[in-house]
């Protein structure tokens, strides 16, 4: 539940579902439960994504209220954002194991902050429509951008993520507002998580020695625990992140990626 409160507040934030806390301390707390290390990380990310449809849901009207969401990018994104989740789940389910899992969400994790870092100095808020010289809003809302969307739902489909750990960034990096790549993250994250759940409990459904409650790869006592707090706390984030400058935001996102990337890298290795 603490985890639930802490993950909310994040995901209303910086825009992340958040699973950038919850997957590390659901791999804890299942390891504490003595559940098997080769499925221990699956069940970690089923559960996570599973938790991420509440919060996404609670950040995206709060975020909303605010009118900061662009739901002409979100419908643009939309499908191929659910086209890159069916592959990404699939390759976590049935093609990789618990380390190589570990491995992608450390090396993610780590890249994306320190590109927060470098990029933390340069001008990253320009007004909605004025994102560069080379028109990247149109190249944004095309097709010609598709393959964006379709890797950022594949890599967090694996790694148990709403899709703000990467979308946040790789949209400050083409100089879109930072407060409104925050707000519609939160739309990316429901988009990802809803088929992304699915595909864990379908992934898991015959796994054998799955703890108590579980469906598939999704634990439901986790799930509920995590999922009534985030929804408190999801508002409260949002409230926050329309308080404070661009430039913090973008810090803070970067060292919560760096810690949970070190300690889920010495966890397997």
């Amino acid at each position: 539940m603490a985890t639930g409160l802490i993950a909310g507040f994040l995901a209303g934030l910086l825009g992340v579902g958040g699973g950038i806390i919850t997957v590390p301390a659901l791999f804890t707390v299942l390891g504490i439960a003595d559940v098997d290390i080769g499925i221990r990380l699956h069940l970690a990310i089923g559960t996570s994504l599973a938790t991420i449809i509440p919060t996404s849901i609670a950040s995206l009207r709060a975020h909303s209220k605010k009118d900061a969401v662009d739901w002409a990018l979100l419908r643009s994104w939309g499908p191929f954002l659910v086209i890159g989740v069916a592959i990404g789940t699939w390759i976590a389910t049935t093609q990789i194991d618990g380390p190589a899992l570990a491995l992608l969400f450390s090396l993610i994790a780590i890249a994306v902050a320190v590109d927060l870092v470098v990029r933390d100095g340069t001008s990253s808020d320009a007004p909605p429509g004025q994102l560069d010289e080379l028109d990247a809003k149109s190249w944004l809302y095309s097709v010609r951008g598709a393959w964006a969307p379709a890797a950022i739902g594949a890599c967090s489909a694996m790694m148990g993520i709403g899709g703000g750990t990467l979308s946040v960034p790789f949209l400050n990096a083409l100089r879109y507002p930072i407060h409104k790549a925050v707000a519609t993250s939160a739309g990316f994250g429901l988009v990802i998580a809803v088929p992304a759940t699915i595909g864990f409990v379908a992934g898991g459904w015959n796994i054998p020695d799955l703890p108590i409650a579980s469906l598939g790869y999704v634990n439901v006592l986790g799930f509920l625990a995590i999922s009534l707090m985030t929804i408190c706390s999801a508002p409260i984030g949002s409230r926050v992140a329309h308080a404070i400058k661009p430039r913090i935001l973008r810090l803070l996102f970067s060292l919560f990626l760096a810690i949970t990337a070190v300690r889920m890298f010495i966890a397997f290795y």
